[in-house]
C-alpha cells in the first residue's frame, strides 16, 4: 500500500535567501509542493537579515502557530513564521540559529561522539551553516512534538550545509522520517574547481586524502554521514551519482533531476512585448558603454553563472568569440553578455548617465557596466585581451562583461536576470563540472535556444529524454581534455545564428521551448513523491515508537544562550586604495617578478626596512 506523507518541512540555506542554484530548485517546485501538501508544507531558511532590513522575499505572519511559538520562545527558540513571495505562497519558517554561537564545542562534541562527525577542522564556512541545520532540526522537533495529529512528518534537508539537522533528528525525533539531498559532492565541486581532472579518475581518487588537501575533511564528513543515516539520500543527476558513490560510498537511492514552472514565464499574449523590452534595454546598454548604436538585428548571446572560469567553461565561451571575431566572413554584429558577479565597486557613473541622458560613454573601459576591483588580474579581463577583442565598431564580435547580480537594483540594467535573459537569441554554457544545469534549462523555458554539454546534469537528460534537439539546444561532448572540440562546436553553433534568416530563428526559439517539456516540475515533481515514498518505507519501524519513549531514551540537551549574549557578526570588506602617484606598487605587489629582481625588492625594502626584517 503506498505511503503518503502528511507533513512536510524542507530546509535549505537558500529559502528566502537567492545565493545559487538551489535557490532556483525551490522557488520554482514549490507550486507543485503546496498544490500537494497544502499548508501542511513548511519550508525553514536563516534568518539572515540584520540591522533593521526587512526581508523583500518574506511577508511575516505572527499569527501564525501561535501556541506553537509561545511553547518555542520558553524553549529558547527565535524564529519567525510567514510567507514566501513566491508562486504558491508557501508558509516559512526564518530560524535565528546565532543563539548557538560559541557552544558549538559542545554541539559537535556530542556529534562526534554519537556519529564521529569530525568537525574540528571546520572553519566559520562550516560552523555557521551546521549550526543552522542544528536549529532547524531543534525548531523541527518541537512543532511536532507539540502538534502531534501529524504521524507521518517528513524533514527534507538540502546539501551539507543542513546535514546536522537529518542527524539530529535521527537521534532526538526518531518519529520524523529525513530526506537528504546532495546537489553537488564537497569533493566533486573541490577538485573541479581547482583544475583537476575529474572525470577520468574519479575511481581512483582517496577520499580522504583529497578532503585533507583541498581542507574540507568537516564537510565531507558531514555529507558522507548524512547521506548514510537519511532514510532516503538523493542528488540531482546521473553523473553526480556518479560522484556521490565515489567520494561518499553510497549510491544515490532516488534521482530527483531539477525542473521549471512556467509560471515564471510571460504569458503568450504579453511574451513579444516583453522579450522586445528586454532586447531594447540590452542593445540600449551595450550601445552606450561601446560608444555607438548598434543595429536592431544585432545577434545577442550571453553566458551567466557562478564566477568559476573553468567549471563553468567561461574560458572556452570566450574563446570561440575570439575565434568567429578573427574571420572576416560574418556579416551580422554579435554582442555577448557575461552576467557573471564578481567582486565589483558599483554601477559605473559615466555609463549609468549615458543611459539616461540617451547618449554614449566617450572614454575609459569599454567592457565593463560596474567598477571591477583587482580589474588587471580578472581572469575575463585578461583572456579578452589575449583574444584581441577590442570592442571596436570594426569588430564583428563584442563583449561586455556585468559583474553584478541581476535583481531588479544593479543601478545599470534595474531588470531581473529573467526579465533580461528572455531578450537574448542564444545562451551558451559549455560547462565542465555542472551537476544539474538550471541555466540552459532556464534559456529553453524562455525559448532561448541554448548550448550545454555531456558532463552537465541537464545536457544528460536532453541527450536521453529529447531524440532531435536540432537547433533548439546543441549539448557539446566534453571530457578531461578535448576543450578545442568544445570551442569549434560552439563557434559553429554561434555563426549558426549569425546566418540565420528571421524564420528560422523564430523556428529554433519554438523548439527550444518545446524542449523545455522534459524538465517541467509538473512532470519532475514526481521523482520526489518516489523518494519519499522510499523514505517512509525505510522509517517505518523507528517512527512507529512512541514520542514519550524517544525522549526518556535523549535527555541531554544543548542549553541556548539568550539573544544578548550571543555575538553578533558583520561582514567586513577592506579595499587598499594607494595615492595616485604610488598606485602601481599595488600591481607590482601582485607580480612575482619582484622576488627575483634585486631593484625591485630594494624598492619594497626602501620603504621601511625595520618593516621589511620583521616580515621576512
Amino acid at each position: 500500500m503506498e505511503k503518503r506523507a502528511d507533513f512536510l518541512f524542507e530546509t535549505s540555506w537558500e529559502v528566502c535567501n537567492k545565493v545559487g542554484g538551489i535557490y532556483t530548485v525551490i522557488s520554482t517546485k514549490a507550486l507543485n509542493v503546496v498544490n500537494e501538501f497544502g499548508d501542511n508544507y513548511v519550508l525553514i531558511g536563516p534568518d539572515v537579515w540584520r540591522d533593521d532590513k526587512s526581508n523583500p522575499e518574506f511577508t511575516p505572519d505572527d499569527t501564525m502557530f501561535m501556541p506553537w511559538k509561545a511553547v518555542a520562545a520558553q524553549e529558547g527558540m527565535i524564529v519567525k513564521t510567514g510567507r514566501w513571495n513566491i508562486k504558491g505562497n508557501p508558509r516559512v519558517m526564518l530560524v535565528d540559529f546565532t543563539p548557538y554561537f560559541g557552544q558549538q564545542n559542545e554541539i559537535f562534541a556530542s556529534f562526534w561522539e554519537t556519529y564521529k562527525l569530525d568537525s574540528i577542522s571546520g572553519q566559520w564556512d562550516y560552523i555557521e551553516p551546521a549550526l543552522f541545520g542544528y536549529a532547524a532540526a531543534r525548531i523541527i522537533e518541537s512543532f511536532t512534538n507539540f502538534y502531534r495529529e501529524h504521524t507521518r512528518v517528513i524533514a527534507q534537508f538540502h546539501e551539507w550545509m543542513t546535514g546536522m539537522g537529518v542527524l539530529y533528528l535521527e537521534k532526538q525525533a526518531p518519529w520524523i522520517t529525513t530526506a537528504f539531498t546532495t546537489h553537488a559532492t564537497v569533493l566533486g565541486r573541490s577538485i573541479a574547481g581547482n583544475n583537476r581532472h575529474l572525470y577520468s579518475r574519479l575511481k581512483d581518487f582517496n577520499a580522504v586524502q583529497m578532503a585533507h588537501e583541498f581542507n574540507v575533511t568537516s564537510k565531507q564528513s558531514l555529507e558522507k554521514i548524512s547521506a548514510a543515516e537519511a532514510d532516503v539520500f538523493t542528488t540531482v543527476s546521473e553523473i553526480t551519482g556518479r560522484e556521490c558513490e565515489a567520494f561518499l560510498g553510497k549510491k544515490p537511492d532516488v534521482i530527483t533531476p531539477n525542473g521549471f514552472e512556467d509560471s515564471f514565464v510571460p504569458d503568450p499574449d504579453n511574451f513579444a512585448a516583453v522579450r522586445q523590452a528586454a532586447r531594447d534595454k540590452l542593445l540600449s546598454v551595450a550601445g552606450a558603454l561601446l560608444g555607438y548604436a548598434l543595429p536592431a538585428d544585432t545577434l545577442l548571446v550571453s553566458t551567466s553563472g557562478r564566477y568559476e572560469y573553468r567549471n563553468k567553461g567561461i574560458d572556452l565561451f570566450l574563446s570561440s568569440l575570439g575565434n568567429i571575431n578573427r574571420r572576416d566572413d560574418n556579416e551580422k554584429q554579435c554582442v555577448a553578455f557575461i552576467l557573471v558577479p564578481a567582486y565589483h565597486k558599483g554601477p559605473r557613473q559615466d555609463l549609468t548617465a549615458a543611459i539616461n541622458n540617451g547618449t554614449f560613454v566617450t572614454d575609459g573601459d569599454r567592457f565593463l557596466t560596474h567598477g571591477l576591483h583587482y580589474v588587471n588580474d580578472d581572469p575575463v579581463m585578461k583572456q579578452l585581451v589575449s583574444e584581441g577583442i577590442s570592442n571596436k565598431a570594426g569588430e564583428k564580435v563584442k563583449v561586455i562583461f556585468v559583474p553584478s547580480y541581476l535583481n531588479g537594483n544593479d543601478g545599470v540594467f534595474n531588470m531581473s536576470y529573467y526579465d533580461l535573459l528572455i531578450g537574448f537569441d542564444l545562451t551558451l554554457y559549455p560547462s565542465y563540472y555542472e551537476p544539474w544545469g538550471y541555466t540552459p534549462l532556464e534559456s529553453l523555458m524562455f525559448r532561448v535556444p541554448t548550448v550545454t554539454t555531456n558532463l552537465a546534469g541537464f545536457g544528460m537528460w536532453v541527450d536521453t529524454y529529447f531524440k532531435d534537439p536540432g537547433d533548439g539546444c546543441a549539448v557539446l561532448n566534453r571530457t578531461d581534455d578535448n576543450e578545442k572540440e568544445v570551442i569549434a562546436g560552439m563557434e559553429e553553433f554561434i555563426r549558426r545564428f549569425m546566418q540565420m534568416s528571421p524564420g528560422e530563428a523564430s523556428a529554433a526559439r519554438e523548439k527550444a521551448w518545446e524542449i523545455s517539456r522534459i524538465a517541467n516540475w509538473n512532470t519532475l515533481f514526481r521523482y520526489y513523491t518516489d523518494a519519499y515514498q522510499f523514505a517512509l518505507e525505510s522509517s517505518e519501524e523507528r517512527t512507529g515508537q512512541p514520542r514519550e519513549y524517544a525522549r526518556i531514551l535523549e535527555t541531554t540537551e544543548v542549553q541556548m544562550r539568550k539573544p544578548f549574549q550571543a555575538p553578533v557578526w558583520k561582514d567586513i570588506y577592506v579595499q587598499s586604495e594607494l595615492p595616485e602617484r604610488i598606485s602601481y606598487l599595488k600591481e607590482l605587489s601582485s607580480n612575482l617578478w619582484w622576488s627575483w629582481n634585486s631593484d625591485a625588492e630594494f624598492l619594497f625594502r626602501r620603504m621601511d626596512p625595520t618593516l621589511w626584517e620583521e616580515v621576512g
